[in-house]
Formats: structure tokens, C-alpha cells, sequence
């Protein structure tokens, strides 16, 4: 008896599991990341991991420069500018995007 209500309950839940996963596929797909972001990210990691040492050897040059006076004060200030901008660009597009409402 039992056998016979698994054999005719079976088929109906393979097709109800078959309709649940069905259900819940569009559910995995919107939890990815966008490829574009991902990329984007990468990109602005490699480009810190590059600056960082060249900004360092930036600084410790206009030090040197600025202690044996040869150097114009707008050179000290333009690196400091590119610097800040380098460093502080993900804080400045969040701050723009939020100004925006983007």
C-alpha cells in the first residue's frame, strides 16, 4: 500500500522540486556582481598598488629638492594636489554620485 502512494506522489514532487529551483534561479543570477564594477575595482587596485611606491619616491625627491632650495613651492604644492586626488578618488566619486543622487 505504502509503496503504491510513493510510486504516485513521486513524479509530483520531482515536478514541484523541478518548479521550485526554476523559481529560484533568477534569484542566483540577480546576486551577482556586475562585470563592469568588478573589472572597474580591480583596476583601481592595481593603479593604488603602483602609486603607492611611486608617490613615496615622489615625496622623498621634493624633500631633497626643498632642502637644497631648488625647488618652486607650485611643484610641492601640484604633487600634493595629484597625490590627494589619487588616493582620495573613491571617496570623491561617492561624494559626487551622492550629490547627484546617482
Amino acid at each position: 500500500m505504502r509503496s503504491e502512494v510513493l510510486m504516485r506522489v513521486f513524479p509530483q514532487l520531482i515536478w514541484y522540486l523541478i518548479l521550485l529551483l526554476l523559481l529560484g534561479a533568477p534569484h542566483c543570477a540577480i546576486a551577482q556582481n556586475s562585470p563592469f564594477l568588478t573589472g572597474a575595482n580591480a583596476l583601481q587596485t592595481n593603479i593604488l598598488a603602483w602609486l603607492t611606491p611611486i608617490a613615496i619616491i615622489l615625496v622623498m625627491v621634493l624633500g631633497a629638492l626643498a632642502m637644497a632650495n631648488q625647488i618652486s613651492w607650485g611643484w610641492c604644492i601640484t604633487a600634493i594636489i595629484g597625490i590627494a586626488l589619487a588616493f582620495g578618488a573613491p571617496q570623491i566619486v561617492a561624494w559626487v554620485r551622492g550629490m547627484f543622487g546617482v
